[in-house]
């Protein structure tokens, strides 16, 4: 329901479209809630308006629960809205910012 897809609990991964799963992936993720979450490319796969949402719902489910959110991503603006960034380049920490 926190991810907007309870309409849909009935429906099969393939039934889904490709926003839709990743929601269902964050759902689940969340779900344990655990004290620390890794997300490799969120928005990856996704076109930039399902992108903003799946942030939006990642940073929102971040914040209600506190839980430490740690990204790996090499879009600059979804870097921009986290609290630390560390920049790794050919493997190397290259900068860091707290």
């Amino acid at each position: 329901d926190k991810v907007g897809l309870s309409h849909r609990i009935h429906h099969y991964p393939k039934q889904l479209s490709g926003g839709e799963q990743q929601r269902v992936a964050i759902a689940r993720a969340f779900s344990s809630e655990p004290k620390i979450l890794f997300a490799d490319e969120p928005t990856g796969n996704l076109d930039s308006n399902t992108g903003q949402q799946i942030v939006e719902q990642l940073f929102s489910l971040n914040s209600q629960l506190g839980t430490t959110l740690v990204l790996v991503t090499h879009d600059e603006q979804l870097a921009k809205r986290c609290a630390r960034t560390v920049r790794m380049s050919d493997g190397q920490v290259k900068e860091l910012n707290a």
